[in-house]
């Protein structure tokens, strides 16, 4: 089955305090986005496309040796909106489509893989990356049953009191089958207080559809470790130089 992966590398990143584009704040010299685009290439995923914005130029011109593609997001409208920036790339396309942030350089190809395998073996619409997290305050639970299967995903606004216990969390991390991916973000609305498309809705729509969805963790929950400012960079680096 060929296999593509859909990296988010769109913004300006504001609390990096700077003007460069997020995903291309170095890592031990190179570019975050970098150790992403390789990991998922290990991983069997043949084709990458950066969803591109932010001074979208110098993204290209830094990336230009990579053999990847790039789709731009003129608007920052949120994931859902990112991903559907790539419809066009997909017009003869009917395989998994994997979507990543290219702020999460720690993402390893052996879990990218593990994703991959186990959304393949149950034929799902959709396969959630989650992460086991000490403290998940401000991340969206991973919901079960009684008997371990996914039920949904819940915000943190808007979990309750046992809800709000449990540890498993989505990392906005997914793989889709390429034809309902795209079938579903059509059926994604911006009624949010960010008036943005979000992805994880669509995760509700195939829910509410009777269409499969499942979730499986990370063994290591760093793994789904975004950065979002200079601090996190340092340690994400402090990391890497530890393995």
């Amino acid at each position: 089955m060929k296999k593509t992966a859909i990296i988010l590398a769109a913004g300006k990143g504001k609390r990096m305090k700077s003007e460069l584009p997020k995903v291309l704040h170095k890592i031990h010299n190179r570019p975050m986005v970098e150790y992403v685009i390789d990991n998922a290439r290990t991983a069997g995923y043949d084709k990458q496309i950066l969803v591109i914005g932010h001074k979208y130029q110098q993204v290209m011109e830094t990336l230009k040796g990579k053999d990847v593609e790039f789709a731009v997001q003129e608007e920052q409208l949120g994931t859902g909106h990112a991903v559907s920036c790539t419809r066009d790339k997909f017009d003869s396309f009917s395989g998994e489509v994997l979507v990543l942030a290219g702020d999460m350089p720690l993402i390893s190809p052996e879990t990218i893989k593990k994703l991959s395998d186990y959304h393949q073996k149950i034929g799902a619409a959709a396969t959630v990356l989650s992460v086991n997290l000490p403290d998940p305050t401000g991340y969206g639970r991973i919901v079960r049953d009684e008997n371990g299967s996914f039920l949904e995903i819940v915000e943190h606004r808007d979990a309750g009191p046992q809800q709000l216990e449990i540890k498993e969390v989505n990392t906005g991390i997914i793989c889709f089958d390429c034809l309902k991916l795209f079938s579903v973000l059509e059926k994604i609305d911006c009624d949010n207080d960010q008036e943005e498309y979000y992805l994880t809705d669509s995760i509700g729509i195939f829910v509410r559809e009777n269409e499969k969805v499942a979730a499986i963790p990370a063994d290591d929950y760093r793994e789904g470790m975004g950065i979002n400012s200079v601090e996190q960079l340092k340690e994400v680096e402090a990391l890497m130089s530890s393995v």
